[in-house]
Order: C-alpha cells, then sequence, then structure tokens
C-alpha cells in the first residue's frame, strides 16, 4: 500500500520541485494554519487517491487558479473498498505523483498512511441516506459511506474554503455535495468536467487495467452516452426509451459486460421517466477484468451542431 514519503521538498531528476508532503494530520495543520497566518488565503482541496492523470490535474489546475494555498490528498481509502475489490493493487507510482503535482503549483501534499486516518477504535462512519441505493451503491455496499466518512475527515482536517471533484464520479459528487450541506460544512464544493482521451474513454486510474484489447472496447460506455444525448437533443423524453438504446448499444459489443444504464435527477440520483430539463445519463459495465463508470448530462433541445 502507500508508501512512506518524505516531509520535505525535494528536487526531481529533471529538476522540478515537489511539493513538501504531511504524513500526519498535525502537519497538515500546522502547514494550513502557518499559511492562513501570513496572509488572509483561500484554502483549496483536492482529494485523490493517486495513480494521477489528467482528470486530476485538471482538478489541480482549476483549484490553483482560485486558491492561494492549494491541498491534494493521495490516500488510498481503505473502507470504500469491498471484499473481492482491487484495493490491494490500486494502481500507485508515488514519485510521478508528487513530480506532477509540483508541476501544478500544488502547496502541499497530505500522504498518510491508513493508520492515522483510522486508529485502533476509530468506528465512526457516516450515512449517505438515500443516493447509496441508487447507481453504484447498489453493487457496492457501504462504498459510498466509506467514500463520505473520509471526505468528512479530509474537510475536518483541512478546513479548506473550496473542494473540487470531478463529474466522472456524479455520484460521489451528489453525496458529498449533500453531506456538505445536511453536516454545514462551510465549503464551496466545485464540479470540474470529465476530461476524456481522444476517443471519447474517460479518464481514470483504472484504465491502467485495461489489456490493448480492453482499450478498443471500452468506448462502448461513452458511444451509448453519446447516442443517448444525441436523441434527447432531437427530441427524445422517454427515460424507458432512452435507457433501453444505451443497453442495447453496450450489449452490441460481446466483450463489454453490462451493469446498468440509469436516467437519473444529477442532484438525487433518482430515477427520471420524463425527460423535461436537464438530467443525468449513467452507465457501468465491466471490460474484461475492470468496471467502468461513465455519465453526461442530457438536456431536450440542446444544440449539438459543429460536435
Amino acid at each position: 500500500m502507500p508508501v512512506n514519503p518524505s516531509e520535505q521538498s525535494k528536487t526531481s531528476a529533471t529538476g522540478d520541485i515537489s511539493p513538501p508532503v504531511a504524513v500526519t494530520i498535525d502537519d497538515v495543520r500546522s502547514a494550513v494554519a502557518k499559511a492562513r497566518s501570513e496572509t488572509a488565503i483561500r484554502v483549496g482541496f483536492v482529494p485523490t487517491m493517486g495513480s494521477f492523470h489528467e482528470g486530476h490535474l485538471s482538478l489541480m489546475r482549476s483549484a490553483r487558479s482560485e486558491c492561494d494555498f492549494l491541498v491534494v490528498s493521495i490516500f488510498v481509502n481503505p473502507i470504500q473498498f469491498g471484499a473481492g475489490e482491487d484495493y490491494d493493487s490500486y494502481p500507485e507510482d508515488f514519485d510521478r505523483d508528487l513530480s506532477q503535482a509540483g508541476d501544478q503549483g500544488v502547496d502541499l501534499v497530505f500522504a498518510p498512511r491508513s493508520a492515522v486516518m483510522y486508529p485502533p477504535g476509530n468506528e465512526t462512519r457516516i450515512d449517505v441516506g438515500s443516493i447509496d441505493n441508487a447507481l453504484c451503491g447498489k453493487n457496492r455496499p457501504g462504498h459510498f459511506q466509506g467514500v463520505a466518512t473520509v471526505v468528512a475527515k479530509f474537510f475536518n482536517i483541512i478546513r479548506p474554503e473550496l473542494a473540487y471533484f470531478g463529474q466522472k464520479d456524479a455520484q460521489q459528487v451528489a453525496v458529498i455535495r449533500k453531506m456538505a450541506l445536511d453536516l454545514d460544512f462551510d465549503i464551496e464544493i466545485r464540479v470540474c468536467p470529465i476530461v476524456r482521451e481522444k476517443d471519447g474513454l474517460a479518464m481514470s486510474s483504472r484504465n491502467s487495467y485495461l489489456t490493448e484489447e480492453d482499450r478498443e472496447h471500452a468506448t462502448a460506455l461513452y458511444r451509448a452516452l453519446k447516442g443517448a444525448r444525441d436523441a434527447v437533443a432531437r427530441g427524445e423524453t422517454s427515460s424507458r426509451k432512452i435507457k433501453r438504446h444505451m443497453k442495447r448499444s453496450l450489449g452490441e459489443n460481446f466483450k463489454v459486460e453490462y451493469e446498468y444504464a440509469r436516467i437519473v435527477d444529477p442532484a438525487t440520483m433518482a430515477p427520471v421517466e420524463k425527460i423535461e430539463g436537464k438530467v443525468l445519463a449513467a452507465v457501468a459495465a465491466q471490460v474484461g477484468k475492470t468496471r467502468l463508470i461513465d455519465n453526461m448530462f442530457l438536456t431536450p433541445g440542446e444544440d449539438l451542431c459543429g460536435e
């Protein structure tokens, strides 16, 4: 699992300066408090599990443009993984991540060990309510409870003014927004667009699991979503028909094992039967040994000219 990084800034082989790394809660709080004492600042926070790709870097750039002091966490959170999932094999490259964080102007990386975040006797977990019953929550019991718990802990440790999340994890975004509202966190939640490969595949750390053949088939998720968006833009309002289209589109590829295709309210993840305003189309499927998710906003009458 995660390495034990140095607490000091260091120079990479290319001469780039990596940001300092904190491995304890006291170290993070001290660094943020010191920054706040020097000037009136806005602290930004980007939570990650490492193995950075362009999606992560886009969050850092957005945060850097709006905040005076930027903290990025690298922590593979054990309590959001279920039995048989990839906690022990989740992709990691800490030195590369640290160098890339430095390139984006990150001020501090928080890379705790599990025992720091969950010391003996730590048992409190956050019940995220009805959102947990939708989409990925059905097949990953306890996942969003684990996500909400670790993010709440990060919020309390770092006390940022702004926190940044990616739209690719749409259900996670809905969970965090509701948690922040329900628990009165005085934090603005910023959501940044999905970053895609040229062929439409949503960037994800787990894409590294895909074989060359799997990678070719993985674009089926994007194609299903794009077909749904095109249909809604042309005037289709029946969620049932759109879901049927997406399921059929995914099923056309025998290398893709369909899990779900849904049309939901972006805030609550509740099913939407008739598309009368902005909705979220969400899909999940197994490609080879890799579970992939993707989503796209659908808006009736959207002008898609020029795409």
